[in-house]
């Protein structure tokens, strides 16, 4: 029998219906797969599953009743966010149990006793913090551990949705989450499960619901059903997920030389960017990818080392200078660090072209809609105007208006962190085409990735790093995976060995490696 039961729900918003006569069955001790491309009614079934939106139409239930006679029932379900929504400046304990009364504590709270059972929290999933640490100054693999930890406190909790909760950590994190998964399900819980990763969905599913267009269009068992159907479903056509995105035109001159640089997590760093292709970065968490890039970027401080683009000395330490210069960075982060939540698709696109919109009597409106409407067009976001608030768009939309601003801007170098994190497949083929005919137009990309998959399948070259240290550069085209591991975790094992390590396989390319 199901405990959480949607039938025939619709909701509607002025000028779009984002759900229609969606059909939803989970029932305890099972995961249940919810899939569809971004932007196919995901958000918003889970708004209403959880109670923060209501639908316009159809039945909901929990636990056979319904819960807008009954609230309390919404207490049972509960949702951990792709997007990180901590509080980052108090602390990890304080994170887990607020409101407090989570912890057990009624009127004046025992820290000591909160701390060392947040401590219980932190052991079971493997966070690798102390209770009274700040959560902004912990790893942001800790921090989306932290989520699903934290909504494991609810006593009451049923149903245990994940959206994406995978995106930013290792092979062996995920194993960990899996393992919380299972444990989830022994003691009778449920959990709807939202990724694009196949992988996973084949891994922990039992069974599926596949939305389109707001529409249920497929559901069953996980075993009756391969990864090329599920794609099929996901995007009403044949989707490749072999092709390749590899810049076609011959690698140029040198446009950028980066020599001896050292940083916060990072020590004598030197490469090459040349003009005209993709430079992937693969590493494991705390190698310093991000970290040197951001230094390069000027949003952090080199102690030392030097960089030149084209030839002349780089202002380091300076992000305006950077930009300026042709440099932009996007984050991994696209909420948080990539785009303004309360501005429209517009606005977020039109600040990166004051220069080109503004004047004595201020922006010209004529102007700023045409620059952002050749954006739209060029690089295929679907919105259902430039007044929509880009928070509303799916993830894969804001991405691309993110490069599209980026873009508008004609810079030199582009550095994408992690550019696909949530991002469905036919979304992220998409990226990698624009990736690649940017790279073929002469800019100079480098693209940091947790999926080793993405990298073989974009690079022209791929540089490994370990523990703050690069340690390869290596050809992406004839290169194996096996030997990228092993650099990647800074070892001379034999293949078998470091796959082992790495949760992967000999004879397959690995797809996770962070």
């Amino acid at each position: 029998m199901a405990y959480l039961e949607a039938r025939g729900l619709g909701r509607d918003f002025p000028g779009v219906t984002a759900l229609n006569g969606v059909d939803l069955s989970v029932e305890l001790g099972r995961t249940h797969i919810l899939a569809g491309e971004n932007g196919a009614g995901k958000s918003t079934l889970v708004r209403i599953l959880t109670g923060t939106d209501r639908a316009s139409r159809g039945d909901l239930l929990i636990d056979g009743k319904d819960p807008l006679t009954d609230p309390a029932l919404f207490r049972t379900i509960a949702y951990v966010p792709q997007e990180l929504s901590l509080f980052p400046d108090v602390t990890v304990a304080e994170n887990l149990f607020m409101p407090f009364a989570r912890s057990g504590h009624a009127g004046l709270v025992n820290r000591k006793k909160m701390e060392a059972e947040a401590q219980i929290y932190l052991d079971r999933f493997g966070i690798r913090a102390r209770p009274s640490d700040l959560v902004r100054h912990i790893p942001v693999p800790d921090q989306q551990l932290l989520q699903i930890a934290r909504a494991s406190t609810n006593k009451e909790m049923k149903v245990l949705i994940l959206d994406e909760p995978t995106s930013a950590l290792t092979a062996s994190e995920v194993d960990r989450v899996f393992r919380v998964i299972r444990d989830f399900l022994a003691s009778g819980h449920a959990i709807v499960f939202i990724s694009h990763k196949m992988e996973e969905v084949f891994g922990i599913g039992d069974d599926y619901t596949v939305l389109r267009n707001g529409e249920k269009v497929d559901a069953g068992r996980i075993a009756d059903i391969d990864e090329p159907a599920l794609i099929r479903a996901m995007s009403g056509r044949d989707v490749r997920i072999d092709e390749h995105f590899r810049p076609a035109s011959a690698v140029s001159d040198v446009i950028m030389q980066v020599d001896g640089l050292t940083g916060q997590g990072f020590a004598d760093a030197s490469f090459t960017l040349r003009r005209g292709e993709i430079l992937g970065f693969a590493g494991l968490v705390g190698a310093g990818r991000s970290e040197l890039m951001q230094t390069i970027f000027g949003f952090r401080r080199a102690k030392s080392g030097q960089v030149t683009v084209e030839g002349k000395a780089w202002k380091l330490n300076d992000p305006a200078a950077s930009v300026q210069a042709g440099m932009l960075y996007l984050s991994e982060e696209r909420k948080h660090h990539g785009i303004f939540p309360l501005l429209s698709l517009r606005e977020n696109i039109g600040l990166s072209v004051l220069s080109l919109t503004s004047g004595k009597a201020g922006i010209n409106a004529g102007r700023e809609r045409g620059i952002v409407a050749k954006v739209i067009e060029d690089y295929g976001i679907r919105a259902a105007g430039q007044g929509q608030k880009i928070a509303t768009l799916s993830g894969g939309n804001q991405q691309k208006a993110i490069i599209g601003r980026a873009m508008a801007t004609t810079p030199r170098i582009l550095v994408f962190d992690e550019p696909t994190k949530g991002i469905d497949i036919r979304t992220k083929a998409e990226i990698y085409r624009i990736m690649k005919t940017l790279a073929e137009e002469g800019v100079g990309i480098i693209l940091i990735s947790s999926e080793m998959t993405e990298l073989r399948r974009c690079a022209s070259r791929i540089i490994t790093m370990h523990s703050g240290t690069i340690t390869g550069d290596y050809d992406a085209a004839t290169t194996n995976s096996e030997t990228l591991v092993g650099a990647i975790f800074g070892s001379d094992m034999p293949a078998a060995a470091v796959n082992a390590a790495a949760g992967t396989s000999s004879d397959a390319e690995t797809p996770h490696v962070h």
